[in-house]
């Protein structure tokens, strides 16, 4: 799932080699026609301190460290990918180097359009990973829709990382929230909760829970028509 010599990897580990955390956060905003946005991010503020101390280094634990340079051409090859996915527009990317904070946004056209991003932005990283999830919305029935299939590959590349590359997920979690135009009538995920505006859902879960099958962000979301 992992190539450990890859700039992507080493982004999330830098903090972890210093016992630091990391938040990957998936946001998916939805139009009433199906359309609408999504914004990849990954959070490293937390370790800011460390990770800046990291990137002052030319390697650390065997790993060769990336300047701020090779970083930021490493996210525009993958919105470079991006833009040419059918249904898919204005990319943008940020990449706050106070704060260590990346982010990737676009807009799709249906919802579909997006199955393929995760394995897209990997890919471009040149690390390999199997598709699994994916998205859809009925319109007609007004109910969204991610089917996420357990991945056991996940745990058999991960137990085959050293001890200390295995340290680093410890700690990371993964928040998934999706927004509509309309209020939520009930969703399926029992680990998932309903914002207070009703127009939301979000879960938080580890994603140590993620790669133990511990925990699935499957769901099916009702809107009220």
């Amino acid at each position: 799932m992992w190539n450990k010599h890859k700039t992507l990897l080493l982004l999330l580990c830098l903090p972890f080699l210093f016992s630091s955390c990391f938040e990957i956060i998936e946001e998916i905003s939805m139009n009433a026609d199906g359309s609408g946005a999504m914004t990849l991010t990954l959070n490293l503020s937390q370790s800011r301190n460390k990770v800046a101390s990291v990137l002052m280094m030319d390697s650390v634990n065997g790993y060769k460290v990336p300047s701020r340079t090779k970083i930021k051409q490493e996210m525009d090859e993958a919105v470079a990918r991006l833009r040419k996915m059918p249904g898919i527009s204005n990319v943008k990317s940020s990449l706050d180097f106070n704060n260590y904070i990346g982010s990737i946004s676009f807009s799709f056209r249906e919802v579909g359009n997006i199955n393929n991003i995760t394995r897209e932005i990997l890919e471009a990283q040149k690390i390999k990973t199997n598709s699994i999830s994916t998205y859809s919305y009925n319109k007609a029935a007004a109910t969204f829709n991610r089917d996420y299939k357990y991945y056991t590959g996940a745990k058999t590349e991960y137990n085959k990382l050293k001890k200390e590359d295995r340290d680093i997920f410890k700690t990371a979690t993964y928040t998934g929230i999706y927004r509509f135009p309309v209020p939520v009538a009930r969703q399926s995920n029992t680990k998932a909760r309903i914002s207070k505006s009703g127009k939301a859902v979000m879960q938080q879960c580890s994603v140590m829970d993620l790669i133990n099958g511990g925990a699935s962000v499957a769901t099916q979301i009702q809107l009220t028509k």
